[in-house]
């Protein structure tokens, strides 16, 4: 009985471990935050700084949701309802910017300008250097477009085509149909996307600190390592936790009773497909100039500074950055699929309140901005665990820890998919639970575990501000050295470190896309 049990026993223990490694060092930044009197808390929150920084912050987010979202739209519309050709060269095209992350198309356009800037040495044509907050919204854009793109695309391609149908007998054109029946189905989509740029934009660190425009999580950096207001840094992101918190509130009441399903059964019906005739040419061009954009220039920039780059200086610092990355980045996906197995076991096989509670706290940890995750990390470990501090350790869980959402989702899908019924054979014939787990389900799960640590791994390839602030010194990862010499505007020895992230990112962003070719 005791080894039928145990499986029961330990896959709960690690599982409420694994939540309460979201929660306990969160518990540790609110204990700082409030080590201060009430009318320095008060100095603190309402002083005029606050204000800007929230100010700044909502205006870019804002910025950036209408930029993705113009973007966004018009192109899910032409690679999935109109005879446009070359759909999955296009579509792999529009998600291929997700391998460059922000702070590298922050690098990329300032590059590009300045009086040693590309268009200058290249052109002669002098061109002024992007910052503040035009600088932000153009590089975060472009990074994060292919979300809302995702999004849009996933939802348009699920939508009920009777209702089109329906819509056109009633007497309205491509353009009224748009208007009246799919974008007013799409609101769960574009929230989700919206959602995902949102979150981002509030804890984006790389691209707002070069570009030098102040929002919380530039203003949180600056305020740790310089100022050493380690209060002041606390309630800032106790001020980003409020608003990640007011931001998952709002998506969650806006999607509440929402029902976009069919409500009566009958044979799937082909989607009509718009054809564009005269203004085929143009979409061509659109999608293409888009491209080029996302894709042309900052490859163009970054192999242009790599060309002029101090290959012989940079050979050694680039091969140190490349270990240093690997070796935090491998063992946080290692140990982020090993900690998703436990809590998506439990969600799928034993559901109940509590393990949806530590389902969702996993996503939590993910939600939560890294520059405040980081500091929660930071506080942790210097009242709790002084030991812990600036290690390679330390930085390995917090990357598990924030990322373990991506590992979740291709596990947890997987899981689905495994039939309980053979573990149950399995232990009907003697097996105990697990030797029926071990070799029945989990093998069955490999697939998931790779697509879910595979996840993770770019991620914490790419991952900037959590590496700046728990890193041990002298670790310093592709990510940092990119941000590093692109601060001091050093683009040619910043080179060669965002080439290298920028084909581990391309690699996986095709392979991971590469269904596109195969369906089509």
């Amino acid at each position: 009985m005791r080894r039928l049990l145990a499986l029961n026993r330990v896959f709960p223990l690690v599982t409420f471990l694994v939540s309460m490694a979201v929660v306990v060092p969160m518990v540790y930044l609110i204990a700082k935050a409030f080590q201060a009197d009430l009318s320095t808390v008060v100095d603190l929150v309402w002083r005029r700084r606050t204000l800007d920084l929230f100010t700044n912050t909502v205006l870019l987010a804002a910025g950036v949701l209408a930029v993705t979202t113009s973007i966004a739209l018009p192109l899910a519309w032409l690679l999935t309802r109109t005879d446009i050709g070359f759909k999955p060269v296009f579509t792999l095209l529009s998600v291929l910017p997700l391998a460059i992350p922000g702070y590298m198309l922050a690098y990329t356009l300032m590059g590009l300008g300045g009086a040693n800037g590309v268009v200058t040495n290249v052109f002669g044509i002098s061109f002024p250097r992007l910052s503040g907050y035009v600088g932000s919204l153009i590089s975060i854009s472009l990074y994060t477009y292919p979300y809302m793109f995702l999004n849009l695309k996933a939802g348009l391609a699920g939508l009920d085509p009777s209702l089109e149908d329906a819509a056109r007998s009633m007497g309205y054109n491509t353009k009224g149909v748009l208007r009246h029946v799919i974008i007013p189905q799409l609101k769960p989509a574009f929230w989700a996307g919206s959602l995902i740029i949102g979150l981002y934009v509030l804890g984006d660190f790389g691209a707002v600190s070069l570009m030098r425009f102040e929002t919380f999580s530039y203003a949180l950096f600056l305020q740790y390592s310089a100022s050493y207001d380690r209060i002041y840094a606390a309630w800032i992101a106790l001020m980003m936790l409020t608003i990640t918190g007011s931001i998952l509130i709002i998506e969650y009441r806006l999607l509440r009773g929402i029902k976009l399903h069919r409500t009566s059964s009958g044979v799937s019906r082909s989607v009509h497909l718009s054809k564009l005739r005269g203004f085929k040419l143009p979409a061509y061009a659109a999608l293409s100039l888009l491209s080029l954009f996302a894709l042309g220039v900052p490859l163009a920039t970054i192999l242009y500074w790599n060309i002029g780059s101090p290959q012989v200086l940079a050979l050694g610092s680039l091969w140190d950055a490349l270990v240093s990355s690997l070796s935090a980045s491998v063992p946080a996906a290692f140990l982020a699929a090993l900690f998703a197995l436990p809590l998506a076991y439990m969600s799928v096989r034993y559901p109940s309140k509590l393990s949806k509670l530590f389902e969702r706290l996993a996503w939590l940890g993910y939600s939560i901005p890294p520059l405040a995750l980081a500091l929660a990390f930071v506080f942790f470990s210097l009242s709790a665990a002084p030991w812990l501090y600036q290690t390679l350790i330390i930085l390995i869980f917090a990357y598990a820890v924030h990322f373990l959402a991506e590992a979740l989702g291709p596990i947890r899908s997987a899981l689905l998919q495994a039939p309980p019924r053979l573990e149950e054979a399995a232990r009907s014939l003697g097996a105990s639970q697990w030797t029926a787990f071990r070799k029945i389900t989990l093998p069955l799960l490999q697939s998931g575990m790779i697509a879910g640590a595979s996840f993770v791994f770019l991620s914490c390839m790419k991952e900037l501000p959590m590496a700046f602030i728990l890193s041990p010194i002298g670790f310093e990862t592709l990510a940092v050295n990119v941000w590093s010499y692109t601060n001091e505007a050093m683009f040619a020895y910043a080179a060669p470190y965002a080439l290298t992230i920028l084909a581990f990112s391309s690699v996986f962003v095709g392979v991971l896309f590469s269904r596109e070719w195969r369906t089509k």
